[in-house]
């Protein structure tokens, strides 16, 4: 029997419009010289994305649903709908949400689907809203709830209780909370750190509710310096139409453009601004040369010869998606970011 279980996004609607006129009033009374604020156009771009992303995710949701009822008929095993199971859920999908997350973000074809999110150069509640309209990317990452007999449709409830979740911490109008929350909990401290694009921001935190997952494989920074937000390379657009596509225009370029089959399939599934060895030591070659001029060295410090229109402001991540047992709980941001494996 399919749980009965409530649409959490529909209603948290009126506290998401509440809560974003709520912060436009605030920079309005109390402005911050230094903070992302609010631009009109931007604003718009991002309420159009996240509307967008209603209609496109009804077509998404029959062929992934079709999938997960398939499994979930197929699995013998069965996890029943009490108030201690949906905590585990809960639980369970934010755990395979981070790896989700980490994946979109070093997996170039599906950064392509994410880099929506992240194209932004303002951070406040709206950000929240700029969803993509690929989000097909998604539900493998979610199979193995499935096939432990997680229902589809209890899936789907603690997905939308994590989407809710973060639209509160898409502001710069909250500070640093006490240092329990701080430690366990996805914060806008946190979240300014993933949205921005520089240094040791690069590759962090990716939680969704909870920031222990950043904690145990190495992927958490604190915030100090003040983030610069959107990508390493902005788009400078505000088409709805290009804001969801212009890394797949990218991608598909770049293949054009490869030379080998190795290294086609390296520009879709390796990590955003990967180039093959031979380039990126002609790229350094030319870097070094003393004859080089300022304007070829401007251009190939560009990380990749072929950039896409987006590069990834974690463009630094590992290609794999393997735990970083190593890396501290803080990380300066003024450090230099990892570099990426050819």
């Amino acid at each position: 029997m399919e749980p009965n279980l409530p649409d959490v996004v529909l209603w948290s609607i009126p506290a998401f419009v509440l809560l974003t006129v709520i912060e436009m009033v605030s920079y309005r009374l109390h402005p911050d010289e230094d903070a992302a604020g609010y631009e009109t156009k931007d604003a718009a771009t991002s309420l159009t994305m996240g509307l967008g992303s209603l209609g496109f995710d009804l077509l998404w949701k029959i062929p992934i649903l079709a999938i997960y009822m398939g499994v979930y008929e197929l699995t013998p095993l069965r996890v029943p709908v009490v108030w201690w199971t949906v905590l585990l859920m809960l639980l369970a999908q934010d755990f395979f949400y981070y790896w989700s997350h980490r994946g979109h973000h070093v997996i170039r074809i599906l950064w392509a689907c994410h880099v929506v999110h992240h194209s932004s150069e303002k951070f406040n509640l709206t950000t929240a809203l700029r969803q993509p309209w690929t989000s097909a990317t998604v539900w493998p990452f979610y199979l193995p709830l499935i096939a432990c007999g997680v229902h589809p449709a209890a899936l789907a409830f603690c997905q939308s209780a994590n989407l809710v979740y973060q639209f509160w911490v898409h502001t710069e109008r909250v500070g640093k909370l006490p240092r329990p929350f701080e430690y366990v909990l996805n914060t806008p401290s946190h979240h300014r750190v993933h949205h921005a694009s520089q240094g040791g921001y690069l590759d962090r935190n990716y939680g969704g509710i909870l920031i222990i997952w950043d904690r145990m494989f190495g992927s958490f920074a604190a915030e100090a310096e003040r983030p610069v937000y959107g990508l390493t390379k902005n788009i400078s657009t505000y088409n709805p139409l290009r804001v969801a596509t212009h890394e797949y225009a990218a991608i598909a370029r770049d293949v054009r453009a490869a030379d080998t089959w190795s290294e086609r399939a390296g520009r879709v599934f390796r990590g955003p601004g990967w180039q093959p060895a031979a380039k990126a030591g002609a790229v350094t070659a030319a870097t070094d040369s003393p004859t080089a001029t300022a304007t070829t060295s401007a251009t190939t410090l560009t990380p990749a010869a072929s950039a896409p229109d987006t590069l990834s402001p974690q463009a630094s991540a590992p290609d794999t998606l393997s735990p970083q047992a190593s890396a501290p709980d803080t990380l300066s941001p003024q450090a230099p970011a990892p570099e990426r494996a050819l």
